[in-house]
């Protein structure tokens, strides 16, 4: 079964976001997406050759998570976006505000880990086992998962999501992304 690229045009238009910078971005998840669809099926066909126990199968084992997680991220970003930004209710409101102290705490922090130097994501995520929300940074898609925790809000802080519109100024992007999160979206994967 191969994954399809899903289709979020309707965040073209979308405040602080040109269009040439989102169709970039869809056509850099589009990659992710046929990619993913490519290494498994090469690894399906190396294994039904018996070539399971060979480097070029466990190169692609490997690759498959920075596919399949740039994929998925992808989809988890574009997903929170298109909403009005400010404060989230609700459930998750609750849940921020007992494991962060406030709402303003929070976004404190989440500002703070997107503005970190590298490329990365910033993510909230809640840890399934305590229920606790943890802003976290993540380096590479492959790498630094917090284990057993699901991912929340994330905001994509690779190059690709800000520099064609904000060069540099890291800080305008985070502003333009906290002005459009649909915090319904993000609500939704609350467990």
């Amino acid at each position: 079964m191969a994954y399809t690229a899903k289709d979020y045009a309707k965040l073209v238009g979308m405040q602080g976001f040109s269009e040439t910078l989102l169709k970039n971005h869809f056509t850099l998840y589009q990659g992710y997406v046929t990619n993913t669809n490519k290494v498994l099926d090469t690894l399906d066909q190396l294994a039904k050759e018996g070539k399971a126990a060979t480097p070029e199968y466990a190169e692609l084992k490997r690759r498959l998570g920075w596919e399949f997680n740039g994929m998925r991220l992808h989809e988890y970003y574009f997903e929170n976006l298109g909403g009005k930004g400010g404060a989230p209710q609700g459930k998750l409101a609750q849940k921020i505000a007992e494991s962060f102290g406030s709402l303003e705490a929070w976004e404190k922090d989440f500002r703070a880990t997107g503005a970190m130097r590298g490329i990365g994501w910033a993510v909230l995520y809640e840890d399934t086992a305590s229920g606790r929300l943890i802003n976290f940074w993540v380096n590479e898609h492959d790498v630094a998962h917090p284990a057993g925790c699901a991912p929340l809000l994330i905001m994509d802080v690779f190059e690709h999501a800000f520099m064609l519109d904000y060069g540099l100024k890291r800080a305008d992007y985070i502003e333009a992304f906290f002005k459009n999160i649909d915090w319904a979206a993000a609500e939704a994967r609350v467990k």
